[in-house]
């Protein structure tokens, strides 16, 4: 006699329960993110943003709900660190975002000069980053000053000016024309400084476009000020390391790297002026808005 077996599917266990996001947990997301939209604050200086860090690090289930409070800003997480902070840029539709219209409004240009301003801004990035390295590399500080990134898109208009002879290509275009063949010949005709008697830097010549952008560049958290010298003198933080890894695939950024005219030897740029000119650099020397 055979004895019948029944054989029946294993028990399974109730899920292990998820932790319910509660209003305190997502006050704190959103604290996290409110931290991370002021790009001056430093984390080490404030306790609650270095014990939100701490969370977002250490608790997944916190880290997601704190990105997604970001990405429903229309903000993207570049970085959360103790170093950065939660470092965050706008998306191209987020309330967040800076249009180059409300840049030129903010720094009272005009019209015409909007594409130089874009330009002062791929030029600071350039030389405040030279070598890919230098992007990858997350204890560089780059380095900068408002005479220096003058001197460096004059030097640059020349390289591009031989270039156009070279290729036949050197004709007059209309000032509004895109690239940067266009944006040379518009900034070459500029004062550096203006015509005032004491020789005072004018909001309209190319280191007072220049100086704009440093000082956006400045109270965005990107740059800080570290003296009077060449202008102005800036190094570079570490949210605007970020910023510039973000935006190094532009054509534009790319375009004006290939011209190698940023002189590069011990990785410890100057980027400043030499003394008898203006125009020339000494040895050892992508955008924070939308369009």
């Amino acid at each position: 006699m055979t004895e019948h077996v029944e054989w029946s599917e294993p028990e399974v266990g109730p899920a292990p329960a998820t932790a319910a996001v509660t209003p305190a947990d997502a006050a704190d997301a959103a604290r996290l993110v409110a931290f991370g939209l002021q790009p001056k604050l430093q984390p080490a200086r404030d306790q609650e943003y270095t014990e939100l860090l701490r969370r977002h690090r250490e608790d997944p289930a916190f880290a997601r709900l704190a990105d997604a409070v970001a990405a429903g800003l229309g903000l993207v997480v570049l970085e959360v660190s103790p170093r950065a902070g939660m470092a965050v840029t706008a998306a191209e539709d987020s309330v967040f975002a800076v249009r180059m219209g409300d840049y030129a409004r903010r720094t009272s240009a005009d019209g015409s000069d909007r594409f130089l301003h874009g330009l002062a801004h791929l030029a600071v990035a350039a030389m405040a980053f030279p070598r890919p390295e230098d992007l990858a590399d997350d204890g560089y500080i780059g380095r900068v000053s408002v005479n220096g990134v003058d001197a460096f898109v004059r030097q640059a208009c020349r390289r591009l000016e031989e270039r156009a002879d070279e290729l036949g290509e050197n004709t007059d275009p209309a000032t509004d024309a895109p690239g940067l063949e266009a944006a040379w010949r518009i900034w070459v005709r500029r004062s550096a400084t203006g015509a005032t008697k004491d020789a005072r830097r004018l909001a309209g010549s190319t280191t007072g476009i220049v100086g704009k952008a440093v000082a956006f560049l400045t109270d965005s958290g990107f740059l800080q000020r570290t003296g009077d010298d060449n202008g102005g003198t800036y190094r570079t933080t570490a949210r605007y390391q970020l910023q510039v890894r973000d935006m190094a695939g532009s054509a534009a950024m790319a375009e004006l790297l290939e011209l190698g005219v940023v002189p590069v030897t011990d990785g410890t740029p100057t980027l400043l002026p030499a003394e008898d000119t203006h125009d020339e650099l000494v040895a050892d020397a992508g955008l924070p808005f939308h369009s």
